[in-house]
C-alpha cells in the first residue's frame, strides 16, 4: 500500500475527530476494526464508535488535534499527537499520545492502539 493512501487516511482519522464529525470518522474504519484508546481500556469495536462520540461531544466544547510526527512502516503508521480540549464547563486541557495504525488490503483502518493518560487530561478539564 503506498504512503499516500495510508497518510491521506490517518489524517482524515485526526481531521474528522477533531472536527467531532462522527459518520465521517466512522467511514475510515473497516467493518471489524478495533480501536484500543487508550491501551488498557475495553477494546472498542465499530458498535461502540457511535458511543464514543457521544461520550466525547458531552464532555469536550472543542477538539485540537495536532499530528506532531508520522511515522509510515509497511501497512502502518505511528503517530505522535498533541491534543488540546476545552470542556464543556470551560476549562482546558492538554494531552500527547502515540497512536499507531493497522491498515487494511482495502484501504481501511483495521486497529489503533493510543498510548496517552486518559485520566490526567480528563483531571485538568474536571470541575
Amino acid at each position: 500500500m503506498s504512503t499516500e493512501i495510508i497518510e491521506k487516511l490517518v489524517t482524515a482519522y485526526f481531521t474528522e475527530m477533531q472536527a467531532m464529525n462522527p459518520v465521517g470518522w466512522i467511514e475510515n474504519f473497516a467493518d471489524d476494526a478495533v480501536i484500543n484508546d487508550p491501551v488498557g481500556d475495553t477494546p472498542k469495536t465499530k458498535e461502540d464508535f457511535q458511543r464514543f462520540f457521544g461520550l466525547l461531544s458531552m464532555v469536550f466544547e472543542k477538539l485540537e488535534l495536532s499530528q506532531d510526527h508520522t511515522f509510515i512502516a509497511g501497512n502502518g503508521a505511528a503517530v505522535k499527537w498533541t491534543m488540546r480540549g476545552l470542556g464543556k464547563n470551560g476549562r482546558q486541557g492538554t494531552t500527547e499520545g502515540i497512536s499507531v495504525f493497522e491498515i487494511n488490503e482495502a484501504g481501511k483502518i483495521q486497529q489503533v492502539s493510543s498510548y496517552w493518560d486518559e485520566k490526567a487530561m480528563m483531571a485538568q478539564i474536571k470541575n
